[in-house]
Parts: C-alpha cells; sequence; structure tokens
C-alpha cells in the first residue's frame, strides 16, 4: 500500500515515527524481566504502522499515562495509544478504539463495600493513577467521595495500602495481580467503566494523517493482528473493539 509522501512527512518530522508507549498500563504495554525492552499489543502496533509508512521507529517510553498522554499533545512523540477522553481529545486526534479494558475498583477484605455503586460517599477516598483515564473519569462522576492520586497506575495499590485509603481504582488485570501479591484484598464485581484504548496523534498533523491512522486501526482489527497481539502476549480479560469502518 502507498501512503502520499505529504502524510508520512506529517507523521515523521524528525525523520522517523515517535511512538509514546506508556509502560503504566499492562495490558498494553509491558517492560521485559530480564532486558528491560519494552514489548505488548501497542509496540506491535507501532512497529506495523512504522512499516507502512516506510520508515524507522523510537518508542519514547513512560511510567504513567498522563505522560505518554503530554508527549504527544507537546509533539514530542507522533503517535500514542491512550484511553479516549475529552479531555485529551481538545489537542490529540483519537481513532475509533482497537481494544476495550475494564476499570474496577479494589477494596480490603474488611471493607464493608460491596457494590461499585457504593463508592460515591461521602468520607470515603479513591486512589487512581495521576492522569491515568480512569483519574479522568471519576473526576467527572464521583460527587461525593474524593481523589487521592498516586504518582502512576502501577503503584496504585501502594499509595492505597501506605495511606490507607479506602478504594483503589484502575485496570481490572492489575488489581487482581496485585491483590494476589497482598493478602487481604478483594475487587468488587463487575466493573464501573470500559476504557477505550485507542491510537492518536497530534491534531496539528492535519485530517488527512488523522484520517490515515483511523483506516490502519480499523484494518489491523479486521485483519485479526490486534486479536493475535493479545494472544501472543497472553492478555487476557480485553477484547478487541468491534470493526466501525
Amino acid at each position: 500500500m502507498t501512503i502520499d509522501s505529504a502524510i508520512v512527512q506529517a507523521f515523521t518530522p524528525k525523520g522517523v515515527l515517535r511512538a509514546s508507549i506508556n509502560l503504566g498500563n499492562p495490558i498494553l504495554a509491558n517492560a521485559d524481566k530480564t532486558t528491560g525492552a519494552p514489548g505488548g499489543v501497542s509496540i506491535d502496533l507501532a512497529r506495523a504502522f512504522a512499516e507502512r509508512l516506510g520508515v524507522g521507529l523510537e518508542l519514547v517510553v513512560f511510567d504513567a499515562a498522563g505522560k505518554s498522554v503530554e508527549a504527544v499533545a507537546n509533539e514530542q512523540a507522533d503517535i500514542g495509544f491512550f484511553a479516549i477522553d475529552p479531555v485529551r481529545g481538545a489537542q490529540i486526534a483519537f481513532t475509533e478504539a482497537y481494544v476495550l479494558i475494564e476499570g474496577s475498583y479494589l477494596v480490603r477484605e474488611s471493607s464493608p463495600l460491596r457494590q461499585n455503586e457504593e463508592v460515591d460517599r461521602e468520607g470515603l477516598r479513591v486512589t487512581v493513577g495521576k492522569g491515568s483515564a480512569y483519574d479522568l473519569f471519576l473526576t467527572r462522576e464521583l460527587k461525593n467521595a474524593s481523589i487521592v492520586r498516586a504518582p502512576t497506575s502501577p503503584t496504585v495499590v501502594q499509595t492505597f495500602l501506605e495511606q490507607n485509603l479506602d478504594v483503589a481504582a484502575g485496570v481490572k488485570q492489575q488489581l487482581e495481580a496485585d491483590s494476589r501479591a497482598q493478602k487481604g484484598l478483594r475487587l468488587l464485581p463487575g466493573r464501573f467503566m470500559v476504557i477505550r484504548q485507542a491510537m492518536g496523534t497530534p491534531k496539528s498533523r492535519g485530517a488527512a494523517a488523522a484520517r490515515e491512522l483511523s483506516r490502519f486501526v480499523e484494518e489491523m482489527k479486521a485483519s485479526g493482528f490486534v486479536a493475535d497481539a493479545l494472544r501472543r502476549h497472553h492478555i487476557e480479560g480485553a477484547s478487541v473493539a468491534s470493526v466501525t469502518r
């Protein structure tokens, strides 16, 4: 497939495709325990898109979603992988979602909380990763409970325990792993939100570039590439979003 050179230039003002990678979301990316090299669904998609453009790939790696978003919004990266959110959409052109991820609440075994609907109570303190999709969503949705922001999503449970908070909110799979490692914790049943993970590029790159990125994502879903990547990286609890165009 031949892509117009103007679109390639729009994505690669520095000569390579710079992909912002968030290691704070284990569904999308992880650092190899031996080499430290990032790997995962988002890295696979970044490589495939760079190949489509016919350019080299540079990974710009962060430990939190907020930092990864800022890199794209400030044009320190050319593409990124984030949850769709209207606040982020002010500066970033999003594709449709390629993966759907559940957001869950975690509490202590002794907590009186049993349902997600019970969390938004006066006096309760909920911790989330600063700048994460959960932070943005709960900042809008919680009317009575207060929010305490952990530095990153992977440190949410640590912050929850150290500060003796009431609820931890985040990626279901991350909270499940933390609850297995730390006794006396449980997840509330169900989910409080569904995260629609998409690719994005700075709006300043133009409508044609945004359309090309959207076309790529739809093709990756339709071809089975995303589903294969989830299986290859042994990701459970995430589903491929429907093809929309």
